[in-house]
């Protein structure tokens, strides 16, 4: 059967789309009609699907799409036979209304065939059903991708009747369908399919014909819109990096800068990047307040110097409009951002003649949670972690305690009232002001990283206390509350915390503050009971703290198993060993399992646990006299040898010296699990056997759990 193969279109004209969703809506508009005319078989070999998105529409074009489907063989089984036929071998009421209910009435009973499941005979019908047509292919497809739309929030709206409603997140005004050059009969949103779209909303003129599926894109290209999200974010970055590159500036590096550029390409459907600029005595406001200002309402793009990273009194604009005389655009967005700015200088120069130490008080009136006390009281909880961090640590307490008692004084300012994105941005400019010490305003500036990156030196160790104080206060008092994570659930961010927690010990060790030989002088387990302590008494569970440790090492275990080996991860997650030593052991576990010895030493250390856990009463020192087998003999002087000396290396940090020592005690283990019976008649002889196997567990066991890397 031979069949039409043309291109197809799709488009769904609207008002103004959600920009921060477009991109997403745009994909899913797209795959959902792709897929269901898949599943139908309506694609043809090769077809390829380009989705378009701009703000007024959403659209798709598959470029080889069948007319009609090839015919399909199919296979029902119905029903037991005994069910279905009488015993004359007619239909019973029951196979009748089984085969209107599979749209195979026309059938005759004698023709179904019998198979059996070899407990009883089944009817079945076979047949060949002729291919899905594109128009209610096309149909189902397009209905399917309007309900799949991931729309952050539904409207309903009147259509022209006056009378009907429909749901979408924003009315529809234009369907189009193109078969080729024919229009497929398909509608939605109570529109049916024609031809004619519209073009830029200001520079094109009435309707928009689209003669055939494939003229799509060009055609609204002459009507000055960009159809493609994609081609339309690469001309807006290259037209941005251009301007900015004619002004010996730079548009940035942080990730705001793509975000904004994504926003942007939502918002125009024909982008032209213009220049602007205001006073430059705008520049005395911290430059985050101006950049945010800039980016957050207006959508600009704030400009750079190279050489300082400085801001510029220059930005860029996107505008949807391309004039050859562009300057009532510059001068009026020139006039929007004015106000804006002067706003962000006014509220920095009220703000600082406060003191931020004198805004402290303040936050006695500010709620932190109704379970856990004001931001003041919080305040006071953190005060006490960071003191008791700060002097295991050796750091300056004062300084600390400093740090915690203005990380929030910033909440009641002006400026953060008014951004809050800027909270202790803004309380490290007024603590500077104030003339607190650096380490100090480090800390302020810091505190709300999700993550410490890099080694802690002297002049961050106070961030690092506060860092550590704030995330132990939050996990300990959230999860004492009942409000640990659930399933995807964390309103609270306590998985980030526990992140940032592990972050921090890993780079307090990168530091040389916390060393790998070494337990302390601060742990995990220290650290939360300083968390415990600083709340009333009895406030706290005593299940928390296991249970906020059991969480940690679990994130812990999440982040490493995407870089190292599943097996050597587990392996020492399951001794929970200081966190600042995890890393390293990590590494060292992955090396030793490439090693000869590891696959049998695990596996015999799997078995020595299994044997222990049967061990009936507490199991003694080794007796050396009751020792008799050679075998036996021989793996007591290998573990008195090797014993020693991985002590040592574990005591200094040398993890994987410390594996490499074990790897010496392969063959006398495999002798003895070959030659001796451990679980010995003599109950004596038996004591004495896991004694000697509770010793090697011992010494196999003090990196990590080796019996996890046993496959």
């Amino acid at each position: 059967m031979t069949t039409t193969i043309r291109p197809l279109l799709v488009e769904l004209l609207t008002e103004e789309l959600p920009p921060k969703a477009l991109n997403r809506l745009g994909q899913s508009f797209a795959e959902g009609v792709r897929a269901t005319l898949d599943r139908l078989g309506l694609l043809a070999q090769g077809c390829q699907a380009t989705a378009y998105a701009t703000p007024r529409r959403l659209a798709v074009h598959l470029s080889a799409v069948l007319a009609q489907a090839p015919d399909q063989a199919y296979a029902e089984k119905l029903m037991p036979a005994k069910i279905g036929l009488t015993e004359d071998g007619k239909a019973t009421p029951a196979l009748i209304k089984k085969l209107a209910a599979k749209g195979l009435e026309h059938l005759d009973p004698a023709s179904l065939e019998r198979e059996s499941d070899g407990k009883q005979e089944y009817l079945v019908a076979r047949g060949t059903a002729p291919g899905a047509q594109l128009a209610a292919g096309l149909q189902e497809g397009l209905d399917n991708a309007i309900d799949g739309l991931p729309i952050p929030k539904v409207m309903r709206y009147q259509l022209a009747d006056g009378v009907s409603t429909v749901k979408f997140v924003r009315p529809a005004h234009r369907l189009v369908a193109l078969f080729g050059a024919d229009i497929v009969p398909i509608s939605a949103l109570g529109l049916q399919a024609g031809r004619n779209t519209l073009g830029h909303r200001f520079m094109s003129e009435g309707d928009v014909v689209i003669a055939q599926a494939d003229a799509y894109e060009p055609t609204l290209a002459q009507a000055r819109v960009v159809a493609s999200f994609e081609k339309r974010r690469a001309d807006i970055e290259k037209q941005l990096q251009a301007e900015a590159g004619k002004l010996s500036a730079t548009l940035g590096d942080d990730p705001e800068v793509a975000a904004l550029l994504d926003e942007v390409t939502a918002l125009v459907e024909h982008p032209t990047v213009y220049v602007g600029q205001f006073e430059e005595q705008f520049l005395q406001v911290p430059q985050e307040c101006l950049i945010l200002t800039m980016r957050l309402n207006q959508k600009y793009f704030p400009l750079f110097d190279p050489a300082t990273g400085k801001l510029t009194h220059r930005f860029l604009i996107v505008s949807n409009m391309q004039v050859a005389n562009p300057v009532n655009i510059v001068e009026g967005n020139q006039r929007v951002v004015r106000p804006r700015l002067a706003d962000a200088q006014f509220f920095f120069e009220t703000d600082r003649k406060v003191p931020l130490a004198a805004r402290v008080e303040q936050l006695g009136s500010i709620v932190y949670h109704n379970k856990l006390g004001t931001q003041l009281e919080r305040v006071d909880r953190v005060r006490a972690i960071a003191r008791g961090v700060a002097e295991a640590l050796g750091a300056d307490v004062s300084a600390g305690d400093r740090a915690a008692l203005l990380a929030k004084a910033d909440l009641g300012s002006n400026m953060v009232g008014e951004f809050p994105e800027l909270q202790g941005i803004m309380g490290a400019y007024y603590a500077a002001g104030d003339g607190e010490p650096a380490d100090v305003v480090e800390a302020l500036r810091t505190q709300y990283r999700n993550r410490c990156d890099s080694p802690v030196s002297a002049e961050t160790l106070t961030a690092a206390v506060l860092f550590l104080a704030e995330r132990a206060e939050t996990l300990v008092g959230i999860w004492a509350i009942g409000l640990a994570p659930t399933g995807e659930r964390d309103p609270f961010g306590l998985r980030r915390a526990a992140l940032g927690l592990i972050s921090a010990f890993e780079q307090l060790a990168a530091g040389g503050w916390l060393k790998i030989s070494e337990d302390g002088p601060l742990s995990l387990t220290g650290l939360l009971g300083l968390a415990e302590a600083s709340f009333p008494a009895g406030k706290v569970p005593a299940s928390t703290l296991p249970e906020v440790q059991a969480f940690i090492y679990e994130r812990y275990r999440n982040q490493l198993i995407t870089e190292h080996d599943r097996n050597a991860v587990e392996a020492v997650i399951a001794l929970t060993p200081p966190l600042h030593q995890v890393a390293e052991r990590v590494r060292a576990v992955t090396a030793f399992g490439q090693m000869p010895e590891a696959a049998s030493l695990a596996a015999a250390n799997k078995r020595i646990g299994n044997l222990l856990k049967k061990a009936e009463g507490d199991i003694g020192e080794v007796d050396a006299a009751r020792l008799a087998d050679p075998a036996e003999k021989a793996l007591a002087e290998t573990i008195a040898r090797l014993g020693p000396q991985a002590g040592a290396q574990l005591a200094a940090g040398d993890f994987a010296a410390n594996l490499r020592t074990l790897a010496q005690a392969r063959e006398p283990v495999d002798a003895f699990f070959a030659d001796v019976m451990v679980m010995a008649e003599d109950a004596a002889l038996r004591a004495n056997r896991l004694a000697l196997l509770k010793q090697l567990h011992g010494l196999m066991n003090q990196v990590a759990d080796i019996s996890r890397l046993a496959q």
